[in-house]
């Protein structure tokens, strides 16, 4: 096949890359040309997604096979293109989030569940209605939070800073709220396995790690990763609702539980994850925290401080 991903020089787009040069595609990524090809022999056009104009001007002569979306966040992103290539693509692949499910009292998410009308990912729920209602044969991804190698969201990172500087963990609430994670290679490989998959066409998918954890669990799950005994990490429970924090950012997790089933992905993807939790975080902390020189770096933890003062 022919694809094209939109984006394709950070993170997700740089493993979706490696996985569909390595099943043999053609790939081609649309950007501003800003970030070096992940892979030699891809292709590559320039321009601004969020101009209309542009993206016609510089594609409308293109032909691809499938499309992935990895970095559309609202309709007026999506839509210009969705319109190109309305009748002339067998598949196009977009990148919703599970942020869209609204909070229930029965979890894990399924598919089906209600929507958050407040949720900061509404835009990508829109943009999921208005291909549904469109004739174009898509498959809409919804990943919960994504962790691995160049994660460029402070997420696993945050946890190994403190465990590599023998710090104390602050963790909201009683370190009980149930979470997800998914390792970003998992996640390239499902997103791979829905093309020239019928059974794929008009749906949507969770897709993340098949297991959950809790808050307590992550920070222990690091610091294995990171070579320590669980035993010995400090965690210090706290209420987030006593602080004012402003714009800083004390924790990088939601303070709610937050995970979906992965059930539906596994069998009509005919997928399953590779990783386990621990396996994905030392992969990410062997192959990204440490190369990367972050444990040598200074860590500002003054929002910590500020927690932990408070419980002396």
């Amino acid at each position: 096949m022919r694809i094209l991903i939109m984006g394709g020089t950070r993170f997700i787009g740089v493993y979706l890359t490696q996985v569909l040069v390595a099943q043999g595609h053609e790939v081609v990524l649309f950007n501003r040309g800003n970030r070096p090809s992940p892979q030699s022999g891809v292709g590559q056009i320039t321009g601004d997604r969020t101009d209309a104009n542009q993206l016609k001007e510089k594609l409308s002569k293109e032909n691809f096979d499938a499309i992935f979306d990895n970095n559309g966040r609202e309709l007026t992103d999506t839509q210009p293109l969705a319109e190109i290539f309305q009748d002339r693509v067998q598949h196009f692949v977009y990148m919703s989030s599970a942020g869209v499910y609204l909070k229930s009292d029965q979890m894990p998410h399924v598919e089906g569940d209600a929507v958050d009308p407040k949720s900061r990912h509404l835009g990508k729920h829109e943009t999921e209605a208005y291909l549904m209602h469109g004739g174009l044969p898509f498959t809409s991804i919804r990943p919960t939070y994504i962790y691995g190698p160049q994660n460029y969201n402070d997420l696993e990172a945050w946890f190994f800073d403190r465990i590599v500087h023998n710090r104390p963990i602050p963790i909201p609430s009683n370190g009980l709220h149930i979470t997800q994670l998914g390792h970003v290679k998992d996640l390239a490989w499902a997103m791979s396995k829905v093309l020239g998959n019928t059974l794929a066409l008009r749906q949507i998918y969770n897709v993340s790690g098949d297991r959950f954890v809790t808050f307590d669990g992550l920070a222990r799950a690091c610091a294995i990763a990171a070579g320590k005994s669980p035993e010995a990490v400090q965690i210090v429970h706290y209420d987030p609702k006593k602080f004012d924090f402003g714009k800083r950012k004390a924790f990088p997790l939601r303070t709610q539980h937050f995970f979906a089933s992965v059930n539906k992905a596994m069998t009509e993807l005919s997928w399953q994850p590779e990783y386990d939790l621990i396996s994905g975080l030392k992969d990410s902390f062997e192959n990204d925290y440490l190369p990367s020189g972050r444990d040598k770096a200074e860590i500002d933890f003054s929002v910590d401080e500020e927690i932990i003062q408070s419980k002396l």
